[in-house]
């Protein structure tokens, strides 16, 4: 079916931005500060992540005020060597895939963890380190991840990223081409899987039958380049301008949605994990890309 606004949400990660390129969680204004800015885009959902103080019930609500829905949610799924900790994780995913379900929405992105000071940040984009052994333990526990969100209600979506343990393109198809498609879907970023070099639409549409949500972003192929050859760190190359808003930098955003084929009915997240511009001017820019790409956004005065 034909892309429509209302299946495009925003992650508005231009709040989290800072100077040394690695997002500050505790950054962002107020929720409804956001909601407000994010609704005036033409934006009509958000990507999903309930405050520690609230409830799905009443995050919701707080969503409907401003004309905003759920969007999928996202999982960041931490590697520990402890099969204890390793457990411990996985209860965190359970209570997030109970959220979603509340939340009326059971997408979640399944993204393996990264920290500041995890050597695929310090090396990003490259598959620094990789494993064939590691590799297989990281699909194991991605699919047992995957397993419990299915249990619950929700639905997964492997979700690969710079930085983490599935991050090439290599990588990403080895987990999808080695786990049952019932229990995970493909979730791709766009904007990442580009930066390591991939073509992100030719992957997306060798999946196109498996991907149940999208993240799109734009950036610029040149600070890519630079980041992979001459080994700059995660935050160096976001320092750098490497992201920008949809529609002003060398991605091929029209290919990538076309990649989804005409029977999509998933999600498309738009990012923008640092902004050329302030906050809120990148959610406005954010929002009248979409009306060119879909129509139906209408920008608030």
């Amino acid at each position: 079916m034909p892309l429509t606004a209302s299946r495009f949400a925003l992650n508005p990660l231009q709040w989290l931005a800072t100077d040394d390129g690695w997002p500050d969680f505790g950054a962002a204004p107020p929720l409804a500060e956001r909601l407000a800015v994010i609704a005036k885009a033409g934006f009509t959902a958000i990507q999903a992540e309930v405050p520690k103080d609230s409830d799905p019930a009443r995050y919701r609500a707080e969503l409907a005020e401003y004309g905003i829905a759920p969007g999928p949610g996202y999982v960041n799924l931490p590697w520990d060597d402890d099969a204890a900790e390793r457990a411990a994780h996985l209860g965190q995913v359970r209570r997030l895939a109970r959220e979603a379900v509340a939340l009326g929405n059971p997408l979640l992105f399944l993204a393996m963890g990264m920290s500041p000071d995890a050597p695929r940040i310090a090396r990003p984009a490259v598959g620094f380190g990789a494993d064939p052994a590691f590799l297989s333990a990281v699909r194991d526990y991605l699919a047992e991840a995957a397993a419990a969100i299915t249990a619950e209600g929700g639905v997964a979506a492997l979700h690969p990223h710079v930085g983490s343990w599935v991050e090439t393109e290599a990588e990403t198809r080895y987990v999808l081409d080695s786990v049952d498609p019932a229990v995970l879907k493909f979730g791709a970023d766009a904007g990442h899987l580009a930066w390591t070099g991939a073509d992100p639409a030719r992957v997306i549409g060798d999946y196109a039958d498996r991907v149940a949500g999208i993240h799109v972003k734009d950036l610029h192929h040149g600070v890519a380049r630079r980041s992979r050859e001459e080994g700059l760190t995660y935050q160096q190359s976001v320092a750098a301008g490497l992201w920008t808003e949809p529609g002003f930098g060398d991605a091929d955003l029209p290919g990538v949605l076309a990649a989804l084929g005409n029977d999509f009915d998933g999600w498309v997240v738009v990012e923008v994990d640092r902004g050329s511009v302030p906050p809120a001017e990148s959610v406005a820019r954010c929002g009248a890309w979409l009306a060119r790409t879909v129509g139906g956004a209408q920008q608030g005065s």
